[in-house]
């Protein structure tokens, strides 16, 4: 059996679903979860990861573990130790991390790559097999336009021209997937990236494209940018974040072969993504 956290999230979603169609035994875990959240057949268990405890029962019986750690868990001090020793005293035997790029490109960063490495380092002692990845910016951050997008067909961001090779979840899950299914993966880190990098002005043609008519791009200012994400994160985790979309390390602007090692094939463009999800933007 096959226990996936943040089961309903951009990753865990489309991973459930692979797995189980793939003829997987999958018990999926989040905060709220139920039957109508995944496919026929899958377990569902509603648990916080801040309650270790309370996952015993999702993991009993559990061959692998997909874990992802929700960005509140972090801030408030959360750490994956306890998680594990759970997991392996439940039989576990293989777990998947799902990271952060930054764990490699900014590992004293406190609000980005510190905290990831912290838990990338729990994983490398549990004494358990392991498959750590590291994506970079997901293609659903676009999401966050999306209001902007069906009201007044206008992309909102920092730093117009810098462009990353932002990923698309459904191949982070793929890859997921063949980590927790297969053989050859274990003690990998892989880095997953998107096949280019694109800027904030290439996302907004690009869901314009997607939707048939034109979006707006509207640049803000660092200041203005920093302001609005100030209000629902800590002042470091702004700081750290504007420090990625404006001035991106060569790693961060790097194009990573591995999704195409483990899958076989190129990763998705954005514009891939913008096309199925474009009715998010009418």
């Amino acid at each position: 059996m096959i226990v996936v956290t943040g089961a309903t999230g951009n990753v865990g979603r489309v991973l459930v679903r692979l797995l189980a169609e793939a003829g997987e035994e999958v018990t999926a875990v989040a905060r709220r979860v139920s039957a109508a959240d995944v496919p026929e057949g899958v377990r569902t268990v509603a648990a916080d990861l801040a309650d270790p405890a309370g996952l015993r029962p999702a993991l009993e019986g559990a061959d692998a573990l997909f874990l992802v750690t929700p960005g509140d868990y972090l801030a408030m001090g959360g750490n994956v130790r306890p998680i594990l020793r759970v997991a392996a005293e439940a039989g576990v035997r293989r777990v998947v991390l799902l990271s952060s790029q930054s764990a490699g490109t900014r590992p004293l960063s406190p609000g980005h790559g510190l905290r990831a490495l912290e838990d990338e380092s729990e994983v490398r002692n549990s004494g358990l097999e392991w498959t750590i990845l590291r994506p970079g910016g997901f293609a659903s951050n676009a999401f966050a336009w999306a209001e902007s997008v069906r009201l007044r067909r206008t992309v909102t961001a920092p730093f117009g021209d810098v462009g990353l090779p932002v990923v698309d979840p459904g191949d982070i899950a793929e890859v997921a997937a063949a980590a927790l299914r297969e053989p050859g993966h274990d003690g990998r880190v892989y880095e997953l990236t998107g096949p280019e990098r694109v800027s904030p002005r290439q996302i907004a043609a690009a869901l314009g494209d997607a939707l048939g008519e034109p979006v707006r791009f509207a640049e803000q200012s660092r200041d203005e940018a920093r302001a609005l994400m100030a209000a629902f994160m800590p002042e470091e985790v702004a700081d750290g974040t504007l420090a990625i979309l404006g001035e991106p390390t060569p790693g961060e602007r790097r194009v990573s072969p591995e999704v195409e090692r483990v899958l076989g094939r190129a990763p998705r463009p954005f514009s891939d993504w913008a096309r199925r999800n474009a009715a998010a933007f009418r």
